[in-house]
């Protein structure tokens, strides 16, 4: 099934889930996976699934594959119902392969880099621990190779290109896949503020 959300604001068509889906999210770093994950396990009480807290240990210390794809195994493991959070093509076999539902967070470059960057002040700002007691410095957000800032960035064409590729091979399997191209579709398309 193909369901796309137009930029226009004429109006979409909405979507329901059950207690019973399995569906991920995923888009660049600042789309708003996590919030949106996090609304909809809620509203449709099913487990929430941050993979980043499967793939980062303390001190920003990433797993292993082999370890990161038997974590991501075992914490899905006869739940009848999850919403996994997260890009990792690592584990994508595993996860977008269990899904009957893939929420693609296609936003703007612009708004996607207003968002991480506003996202990374308040996390630096708070000192909000994030994953297994990490937390993201001023020097790591902003003066580092390895900032969130520059990785979101960089990657933001490289996986429209991606996803739009992957979502051709997931209708044919069957998936749902929803593209949401602005975040006022939000509301419209699953009922959430």
């Amino acid at each position: 099934m193909r369901l796309i959300e137009a930029r226009s604001s004429r109006a979409v068509q909405a979507v329901t889930f059950c207690d019973r889906s399995k569906i991920a999210i995923v888009g660049v770093s600042g789309s708003g996976k996590s919030t949106l994950a996090k609304k909809l396990a809620q509203k449709y009480n099913v487990e929430c699934i941050e993979l980043d807290s499967l793939f980062m240990n303390g001190d920003w210390v990433e797993t292993e594959v082999a370890e990161f794809r038997d974590r991501v195994t075992r914490r899905l493991d006869g739940l009848p119902g999850y919403i996994i959070d997260g890009n990792y093509g690592k584990v994508r076999d595993i996860t977008w392969d269990s899904c009957d539902t893939i929420i693609w967070l296609n936003y703007s470059r612009l708004l996607t880099m207003k968002r991480v960057i506003l996202r990374t002040i308040k996390r630096v700002v708070t000192n909000q621990e994030l994953w297994n007691g990490n937390r993201e410095s001023f020097r790591k957000s902003f003066l580092s190779r390895d900032s969130i800032i520059l990785w979101s960035w960089n990657t933001y064409e490289r996986r429209r290109i991606e996803y739009s590729r992957l979502q051709k091979q997931y209708e044919e399997k069957g998936v749902r896949f929803i593209v949401i191209n602005r975040p006022e579709a939000i509301r419209q398309v699953f009922g959430l503020n």
